[in-house]
């Protein structure tokens, strides 16, 4: 009978919550990496270098960096409803508004406005979760919103180059047409939120009465056994050793996921590929089967209740596509290489986020959660500002991708050595439901 309920709950919890996770979330990465696409015609109209660009498309992370924290604290307090629509129409009016940048100094600007409205998005999602499906089924769910991130680069590729051949209509370039019409969706999609999501289960119309007992009996047992080896305050969960290791291994990821992405479609083009269009298909490839990669690693992870091993595969398949890539660069084998960095950067994503719920609860679990992504997405700074200073460098993208590998494999050591993170107890655990 709690089998039943049980499969009952989490498949309408799955339906009603996840589509309007990986559409959120889809959005806010279009918004995210389309300026990598507008690099294509943006940087010759303002006149900036490939260091110039990186630098200020990577200046989005250090707003995400100091305001994220607070933001997903704010989120605990006044609800996941009210505080993810203002984060998407907050950021979606700032996206529009970087078609009007006239130099490198006003875009800068407006990427570390952006990345201050868009912070405490992702850890928020996370979090928020956690307040509906017990540990066993994190890295399925975060690993099927999650998969909006790969979505997101294979659609927004050919739509944002489509976009560019919209250059001269209404006296507007083709890369501020593209600003202003994928930013418009995330704020109507902001507006729709409000009417969507629910804060706790105790308030879902769309669950039963025994389905909500069923899952109230589950999270309190979870959350008892994680909190019987010791409860954290919201600064002692910042400075915890297994919090700053995972905030590590994500920094090494993020840099090594984020200076491939906000390059590839330049990388794609300096292959010998002339027309935009033909450059925005080609993006599809890596992302697209990346996609796949994300979901099947998450229901593995799941399925095999172990994080650590699937999350070092991820990192490995990262570092050794970036290398494959690097020593090919110039031919198509560099795309091989790109698809299995790619892979390897979204297929961690599901075990490494279901980590922190494991021995965290509460205002502690909102706070590490916010604070491992800040520091990890530093590293969207570091990694574009790294390729385009070895680019002008050199001439190349070789250098930039064997400097990224170095991060990918860093996250795999720490991964290896030192995140032995054992799951909660399994007398929580009732049977999984399919």
């Amino acid at each position: 009978m709690e089998a039943a309920i049980e499969r009952s709950a989490i498949r309408k919890i799955y339906w009603r919550l996840l589509p309007i996770a990986i559409l959120t979330y889809l959005l806010a990465y279009i918004d995210r990496i389309n300026v990598g696409f507008a690099a294509l015609t943006m940087r010759g109209d303002l006149h900036m270098s490939a260091t110039e660009f990186g630098f200020a498309s990577g200046i989005f992370f250090w707003g995400y960096f100091i305001f994220e924290v607070p933001s997903n604290v704010i989120m605990e307090k006044i609800g996941a409803r009210i505080w993810i629509a203002r984060i998407m129409i907050s950021w979606g009016l700032l996206a529009m508004a970087t078609a009007f940048v006239t130099g490198t100094n006003s875009f800068a600007v407006l990427r570390f406005l952006l990345g201050v409205a868009e912070a405490g998005f992702l850890p928020g999602l996370i979090l928020y979760f956690t307040y509906w499906l017990p540990g066993y089924h994190h890295a399925r769910v975060v690993s099927g919103f999650l998969v909006g991130l790969p979505i997101a680069v294979a659609v927004g590729s050919p739509v944002s180059t489509a976009l560019l051949s919209l250059d001269g209509w209404l006296g507007l370039r083709g890369w501020q047409h593209m600003y202003l019409i994928e930013g418009l969706p995330t704020v109507l999609i902001g507006f729709l939120v409000l009417f969507i999501l629910t804060d706790r289960p105790a308030q879902a119309t769309f669950l039963t009465q025994a389905e909500k007992d069923w899952l109230s009996r589950t999270l309190d047992a979870e959350r008892i056994a994680k909190e019987a080896k010791g409860r954290m305050s919201l600064w002692q969960a910042m400075v915890n050793p297994k919090v700053l290791l995972l905030a590590f291994n994500y920094l090494g990821i993020v840099t090594a996921s984020l200076g491939m992405l906000i390059f590839i479609p330049q990388i794609v083009k300096s292959l010998g590929v002339s027309n935009n269009m033909t450059v925005g298909w080609l993006t599809m490839i890596p992302y697209g089967v990346a996609a796949v990669a994300e979901l099947a690693w998450g229901q593995i992870s799941d399925r095999m209740n172990e994080r650590r091993w699937n999350l070092f595969v991820g990192c490995m398949f990262s570092a050794i596509g970036l290398v494959i890539a690097g020593l090919t660069m110039g031919t198509w084998w560099a795309m091989v290489g790109m698809t299995i960095a790619a892979c390897g950067f979204y297929g961690s994503k599901g075990p490494f986020w279901a980590m922190p719920g494991m021995f965290l609860t509460g205002p502690a679990a909102a706070a590490a959660i916010a604070w491992i992504n800040s520091i990890g997405n530093l590293g969207g700074f570091f990694g574009p500002w790294y390729v385009g200073f070895m680019k002008d460098a050199t001439g190349s993208y070789t250098g930039g991708l064997y400097g990224l590998a170095l991060f990918g494999l860093l996250a795999a050591g720490i991964t290896a050595f030192f995140l032995n993170i054992p799951m909660p107890e399994a007398r929580v655990r009732t049977r999984p439901a399919e």
